[in-house]
């Protein structure tokens, strides 16, 4: 067995980073296309596919920039193929207008943002979760928009997979957010076997061909996408359209298909929704983090009640749409909410829309440094006696 015949194998218990995970899991989901461009710290996963992907008949290219990149995924995806790029902040943000395009457009992509610290070029090789905003609001206008934020190298390989799956499910790019930290961190971890793994395909278009609108959708808000050479005569634009996919302003139709696009997550979030609690049921601080600060918040829970504080976890993994239902009521049990997280504030003001009858406060690190457990177990024990300052 050669080298990349035996990563494609994937014995049962495999000594990994988390960028290799991520190849190994978007190979797993029946991705069979890359285009990207090298960029610290993420440059690990476009490696990786670049040998995995021709054995199973897949392509990888590595493009003249990231705005390239993001539009070669387009166009394969909309070849048919299940498409992926990764990237860091700088280049998350070229492919912005893209993505927009992608979601506006209703086409199925998956973009990997491993985030080190900013503004510009910043830190290339420290972590930081300064992303977390732009993942949501980084194009223009409105849109949907999946984000998910693995903690671990074993979420990273299964994140991966279901990132694919949510993106073909529910035709709209997904992003999976991890940081510098969880990306190169290595870790033993149990791979499934090929024959367990879910892999869901989009929606073809069927019935005759005469009547087939490119973005006519029925209960669930997701049309069926148009298979090439199928014979299904479809129109694909940036504008916004109506059901026969060509450009309309007509603030009436523009309406019911922005409503349409808009909803579609709402319809599904038992699909899209995902979250961990820890302790939560007694908790007097109710921690909420996610990537290297949710792995530090995970000991502190531990570190806060050997000390007598009642502390809890509630980390999202599906960070957008933000699973709030499940948050607020975590949150109606608790005395204060503590967010630790490494930028100035982004998931905080999140956690506050969400929770109104709880006080929130930020724990905030952005040198380059995770936050350490001992640090959230102190801030928690410093919450849990009323000391707000």
């Amino acid at each position: 067995m050669n080298a990349v015949d035996a990563e494609l194998a994937r014995p049962v218990a495999r000594l990994l980073s988390g960028n290799h995970a991520c190849a190994l899991g978007a190979v797993a989901a029946g991705c069979r296309f890359f285009a990207g461009y090298p960029i610290t710290p993420s440059s690990e996963v476009a490696e990786r596919l670049s040998r995995l992907l021709p054995p199973v008949d897949g392509v990888f290219v590595q493009m003249e920039d990231e705005i390239a990149s993001m539009a070669a995924v387009i166009g394969a995806s909309m070849g048919g193929v299940k498409a992926m790029t990764a990237t860091s902040g700088p280049g998350f943000s070229l492919k912005q207008e893209n993505l927009g395009y992608a979601a506006g457009a209703e086409i199925p992509c998956v973009i990997v943002n491993v985030m080190r610290g900013g503004p510009s070029t910043g830190m290339p090789t420290r972590p930081a979760q300064g992303d977390i905003m732009q993942t949501r609001w980084g194009s223009h206008g409105d849109y949907p928009i999946v984000v998910l934020a693995p903690a671990s190298v074993r979420e990273i390989y299964s994140e991966t997979i279901r990132a694919f799956n949510l993106a073909e499910a529910l035709r709209t790019p997904v992003v999976v957010l991890y940081d510098q930290a969880i990306a190169q961190l290595t870790e033993t971890v149990e791979i499934d076997d090929d024959a367990v793994i879910e892999r869901v395909d989009r929606k073809w278009a069927s019935g005759p061909r005469e009547h087939y609108l490119p973005y006519a959708a029925g209960d669930d808000g997701v049309p069926p996408m148009s298979r090439p050479g199928a014979g299904y005569r479809t129109h694909t634009t940036g504008l916004t359209h109506a059901e026969s996919g060509f450009p309309s302003q007509k603030p009436e139709v523009v309406d019911r298909n922005q409503r349409r696009l808009l909803g579609k997550l709402d319809r599904n979030r038992a699909l899209v929704d995902a979250f961990e609690m820890l302790a939560c049921d007694d908790a007097d601080v109710l921690i909420v983090a996610i990537g290297i600060s949710a792995r530090s918040a995970k000991r502190a829970v531990a570190l806060a009640r050997e000390r007598g504080v009642k502390a809890g976890l509630f980390r999202p993994i599906t960070l957008w749409p933000f699973p709030e239902v499940a948050l607020r009521e975590a949150a109606s049990r608790a005395r204060a909410v503590l967010v630790p997280e490494m930028n100035a504030g982004q998931l905080r003001l999140e956690v506050e829309r969400i929770v109104r009858a709880t006080p929130v406060h930020g724990l905030n690190r952005y040198d380059g440094e995770p936050i350490t457990p001992d640090a959230i177990a102190a801030r928690a024990g410093e919450l849990s006696k009323g000391k707000t300052k």
